[in-house]
């Protein structure tokens, strides 16, 4: 029998296991949210639909299933598309819907008409408006297949509909064609793997680096790092998979074991800009393997001698034996040095933090706080960061059993949309939210969707009052000219206060630790805690804000150039 558009497409993402949806009410698309809470699928509902696309990021991200939205036309749309992109970029499958006038009214000017599914393209894995019922199935079954990975990286969608598309109906014969068959994944030959096996066994320093495409495989990605008797670097969209105690991990000489390595295996990842793109300037003496499940894990800026394409817990399991039994060549005494360098600049830093735990200006230091607070994070919490300045602490020092932030996409703001997603898909977990001021600002309003959809979540908001990585580089590279970098400070903590979480404004460090200790116990909460703007961060010092010509890292441009031959 029969059945509305609308409904047609609310009861396909229940047979896909939606359970919740993100988004924001409008117009155009009342028929299918309407019928979504009709069908029983829960509606996270936002102040601005760029957090609702974040919220659906953070579920990807999270739990490798679709996060699902739903916006309205015009500048519902256009809103989203910041977070589109990011999780373009940050390859997390997020299926995002939308409407547009009817067809009737379309290129007459209609209200919030513009090219919705042209402008998604370049930002997205597939792109459509779906103008006739009887190509309904098909789209959803392509968009939702290619959300997933089925043909290439996973990633963001996005389908829309003529509004008017949705109140017709929907050929039931349709219903029942055959579903997309997913995702194929290959399998590597034996022959490939035991000459990759080889290949590993005979390096004198071995290195392995993750990525996004290793979560899930944590254990079998910790027993290959013991077979191959390796040194371990994760990066910031693997963190937490091995524990930053285990004996092979060397974070604070990463520069180090980058420049000496002789074989560098990823597990997972792309050599973007954060990995110096492979480049031979930054890894001099490296080899490269690589293992992965989708293209941009494996090609991308430099191809490895050996590459190995399917499921990365498979793999690793297949290589593990070969390497214990292959009895890999690994050159003791520099293994020793790198862990002892690491463990003597780990101990530094952490003397450092507590000796000096304000500013010049009687801020406190943003690794003083984040010191504290790590000691409160829970071994399964999961903490999540967002800025610029203290993101880049963050980088160095937060944990957690899952940890997220701003991504290679550099996208500030998502801090308490994501937040508050992984609030509410786990409720029983700790959750930890570290935000700058400036990000704060751009979805500050959704601690009001926090409050009313109850995700039990502690915001730390370190309020240096500026923009401080831009301020940073305008002292030191425009003759001190401050120019749309330093902020008010306003009241946060007030303002949370408003929209009914627990708040607190912190000045001196000796109140930390307590404030955090109160906060987990009301939450929501948010602490307000006043940091220095007179310090520089990891990110400020390295001149990312100088963006260099070659690489991302002045370090790295400095050797990019010697190695084109155009000197320092």
């Amino acid at each position: 029998m029969p059945i509305p558009v609308y409904r047609a497409i609310a009861e396909f993402l229940k047979t896909k296991g939606v359970q919740q949806i993100y988004g924001l009410c409008g117009g155009h698309i009342q028929p299918l949210w309407d019928e979504l809470f009709l069908q029983g699928i829960r509606i996270i509902d936002v102040r601005d639909e760029g957090a609702a696309v974040h919220m659906a990021q953070a579920q990807g991200e999270l739990t490798a299933e679709p996060g699902c939205v739903l916006v309205t036309a015009g500048p519902g749309f256009t809103n989203a598309l910041t977070g589109i992109a990011n999780a373009h970029v940050s390859r997390t499958p997020v299926f995002v819907l939308s409407c547009i006038p009817p067809r009737p009214q379309l290129g007459m000017g209609a209200l919030q008409e513009i090219p919705q599914a042209e402008m998604a393209g370049p930002v997205t894995r597939y792109a459509c408006s779906v103008r006739h019922p009887r190509q309904l199935a098909a789209e959803l079954e392509k968009a939702f297949a290619s959300c997933l990975g089925a043909f290439g990286d996973p990633g963001p969608v996005y389908l829309d509909f003529p509004v008017d598309l949705l109140r017709e109906s929907f050929p039931g014969c349709i219903q029942k064609r055959e579903s997309h068959p997913g995702i194929r994944r290959v399998r590597p030959l034996d022959s490939e793997i035991e000459a990759a096996a080889g290949l590993l066994a005979s390096s004198r320093r071995p290195l392995v680096i993750s990525g996004k495409g290793a979560r899930g495989a944590g254990s079998e990605l910790q027993e290959f790092i013991e077979a191959w008797n390796c040194l371990y670097l994760d990066t910031v969209e693997s963190r937490g998979l091995i524990p930053e105690d285990h004996p092979a991990c060397v974070p604070a000489v990463r520069g180090r074991v980058m420049q000496e390595a002789d074989l560098v295996l990823t597990v997972g990842r792309d050599l973007d800009y954060q990995l110096g793109y492979g480049s031979s300037a930054v890894f001099p003496r490296a080899g490269f393997v690589r293992i992965g499940s989708s293209p941009s894990e494996l090609g991308g800026n430099r191809p490895g001698e050996k590459e190995l394409c399917g499921s990365l817990p498979e793999i690793l399991n297949n290589l593990t034996p070969r390497l214990r039994a292959k009895r890999p060549a690994s050159e003791q005494t520099w293994l020793d040095s790198l862990k002892s360098a690491d463990a003597e600049k780990r101990e530094s830093l952490h003397q450092e933090i507590f000796k000096e735990p304000c500013g010049k200006d009687g801020g406190i230091h943003p690794r003083y706080l984040l010191a504290r607070l790590k000691q409160k994070v829970e071994a399964e919490g999961l903490v999540i960061a967002d800025g610029g300045d203290i993101l880049s602490f963050s980088r160095m020092l937060m944990t957690g059993s899952d940890y997220l932030d701003c991504g290679s996409f550099g996208c500030l703001g998502l801090g308490v949309p994501y937040g508050v997603a992984a609030g509410l898909l786990f409720p029983n977990r700790q959750i930890v939210v570290v935000s700058g001021d400036g990000a704060f600002g751009f979805n500050a309003m959704e601690l009001d969707t926090c409050v009313r959809h109850q995700a039990r979540v502690l915001f730390i908001l370190a309020n240096n009052r500026a923009w401080n990585i831009e301020r940073s580089d305008q002292l030191m590279s425009y003759q001190g000219r401050i120019v749309g970098s330093e902020l008010e400070g306003p009241n946060y903590a007030d303002l949370a206060r408003s929209l009914g979480l627990y708040a607190e404004r912190i000045s001196e460090p000796e109140g930390v630790s307590e404030a955090i200790e109160r906060g987990l116990l009301q939450l929501p909460a948010l602490l307000e805690v006043q940091t220095t703007r007179e310090v520089f961060s990891p990110d400020g010092l390295s001149g990312l804000a100088r963006v260099p010509d070659y690489q991302a890292l002045e370090k790295w441009d400095a050797l990019e150039r010697k190695n084109l031959g155009q000197g320092a």
